[in-house]
């Protein structure tokens, strides 16, 4: 196959919890992880020199290419399967960067499993989720796609029935926020209440969307909402304009709420972006829906 073409779909978290520090200074999480329909498109074109060429169309997003996980994840597959050829790699950015919604994670999965079906290189989804883990927690997930609970260090994951269909709301200010820094300042002994993973669980397996919205809950929000109230001002536009529920996604600063009709979330888009705007705020804003891999 000598030119392919990919959409690396974004994710959000139904819900997140953090259970405790590791002594390797990872943390032990436990929470719902879903694709949604925002993706970034790659093209992928094979090269007959051995280099790996990245190319964006926005300038502030590739930064030192040798940490960039594209980059890093070509790399990966070229010297772990002794790939002697290269490949020409082409991103569209959708995804907000630096959003809480695995963006990069998903361009990594994305070049991972068009190299191995340009290079006929016969890796199932699950090898791939096994070498993906070297280069960040949320990949394997990004691999396996749709609806799952992800546990350990977000790595272990077991799939689980995907919710029913809604409209999301995706708006993402324009605030950047290192999820170390949120971690280093998640004050576990102090949270209040944790996430009920094992009902949002359920709410899944009966397909119940107002059971789904109810517990979505982020431990994360402990940290960061405190930190920007523009966060807190975001989920109550939401809630007031339509949302079942509206919820942090990972360590932010991006914000999802859950409508039952997309005309509503499209009123609430316009409405939040321009309020926003006469705050001097230019946030991202996207209608999209959850993403199952079946569809």
């Amino acid at each position: 196959m000598e030119k392919l073409k990919y959409k690396a779909r974004a994710k959000i978290n139904l819900a997140l919890d953090v259970c405790r520090r590791l002594e390797n200074g990872y943390h032990e999480v436990r929470m719902v992880m879903q694709t949604v329909d925002l993706y970034d498109e790659l093209e992928f074109q094979r090269r007959e020199d051995p280099d790996i060429i990245l190319s964006v169309n926005s300038r502030d997003y590739l930064g030192d290419l040798e940490n960039n996980l594209i980059f890093r994840a070509a790399k990966l597959m070229k010297q772990r399967y002794n790939i002697q050829q290269g490949v020409e790699i082409r991103l569209k950015k959708n995804i907000p960067v630096a959003a809480g919604m695995a963006g990069g994670s998903t361009d990594a999965a994305a070049t991972m499993l068009a190299m191995n079906e340009m290079y006929d290189l016969g890796l199932t989804r699950e090898q791939l989720m096994e070498q993906a883990v070297s280069l960040g927690a949320d990949i394997p997930f990004c691999i396996m796609g749709g609806t799952a609970l992800a546990e350990g260090i977000g790595e272990k994951l077991s799939q689980l029935p995907a919710p029913p269909g809604a409209s999301l709301l995706i708006v993402k200010p324009p605030i950047m926020v290192p999820t170390k820094w949120v971690y280093e300042r998640l004050q576990l002994d102090r949270l209040a209440r944790h996430p009920d993973i094992d009902g949002m669980i359920g709410a899944l397996q009966q397909h119940d969307l107002k059971g789904i919205a109810l517990r979505m809950e982020n431990v994360m929000e402990s940290v960061t909402e405190s930190e920007y109230p523009v966060i807190t001002d975001i989920k109550k536009m939401m809630k007031g304009n339509g949302a079942m529920n509206a919820l942090m996604s990972g360590s932010g600063p991006s914000i999802f709420g859950v409508y039952l009709e997309e005309a509503a979330a499209r009123a609430a888009a316009v409405y939040i972006d321009q309020t926003l705007r006469t705050r001097g705020i230019n946030a991202q804003v996207n209608v999209t829906g959850f993403y199952n891999m079946d569809s």
